[in-house]
C-alpha cells in the first residue's frame, strides 16, 4: 500500500529503514469513493492526501457555478496547504470523480516527520515547491488565457487522463459550458490535421 509513497520519497532523498518505517506508520490508508469530498469549502484541511489509485478534481464555487482548476492523479498529494498549514477554512473543494484509495497524514505527524527524519524538512519543501509551482501555472492560466488556450492548457497537462474525465468537468477546468467545449475540440482538431 506504501510502495508509491516510499518511491516518491526515496527518488527525492534515499530513506533508510528507520525512516521508511515512519512514513508507513504516519501514513493512514482510506477509501473515498467517487463524488465524495476530501475537503469541502468552509472545512479545515486536517489531513494531506497521497492518490495510491484514483483521480480527484480541485474546484470552487464562482458566480454559482463550480469552477475547476486542477485535477490530481496516482502518486500525486492533495490538500488545500494554506488551510492545513494555518487552521483556516477552505475556500476549495477536493472532490472524487473516480473511487479512490488514499494515504493520509495528519498536521502533527507530517511535524513529527519533519523532525525525526534526517532530510524530512528537505522533503517536505520539495513536495510544497512542486505545488506552489503547479498552483502557480493553474492561476496565471486561469487570468491570462482565453478559454481556447485554457483548453490547450488541458490537453497539455492531462491529456493521459482525458478519457478519465467528464466532458462537463474539462468545460468546468476551461471556463465554458459544455456545448461550447464540442466547438473549441473541433477547431483544434481542425488545426492539429
Amino acid at each position: 500500500m506504501h510502495s508509491k509513497l516510499l518511491k516518491l520519497f526515496n527518488s527525492i532523498i534515499p530513506l533508510d529503514a528507520e525512516e521508511e518505517a515512519l512514513i508507513k506508520q504516519s501514513f493512514k490508508s482510506t477509501k473515498l469513493n467517487k463524488g465524495k469530498f476530501f475537503l469541502q469549502s468552509g472545512q479545515i484541511n486536517s489531513h494531506v492526501g497521497f492518490i495510491n489509485k484514483g483521480l480527484v478534481r480541485y474546484y470552487v464555487i464562482k458566480d454559482n457555478d463550480e469552477a475547476t482548476f486542477e485535477f490530481a492523479e496516482e502518486g500525486e498529494f492533495i490538500a488545500d496547504y494554506q488551510s492545513f498549514n494555518n487552521k483556516n477554512n477552505s475556500v476549495q473543494n477536493i472532490q472524487a470523480i473516480e473511487d479512490c484509495e488514499l494515504l493520509i497524514i495528519d498536521y502533527y505527524s507530517v511535524q513529527h516527520i519533519f523532525n525525526h527524519t534526517k532530510h524530512g524538512n528537505l522533503l517536505g519543501r520539495i513536495i510544497i515547491e512542486n505545488r506552489f509551482d503547479v498552483m502557480v501555472t493553474q492561476l496565471l492560466s486561469i487570468y491570462m488565457q482565453n478559454q481556447e488556450d485554457r483548453y490547450k492548457h488541458f490537453i497539455a497537462n492531462y491529456s493521459n487522463l482525458s478519457q478519465r474525465i467528464p466532458q462537463y468537468l474539462i468545460a468546468s477546468y476551461v471556463g465554458i459550458k459544455p456545448q461550447s467545449l464540442s466547438r473549441i475540440r473541433k477547431r483544434f482538431a481542425q488545426n492539429n490535421n
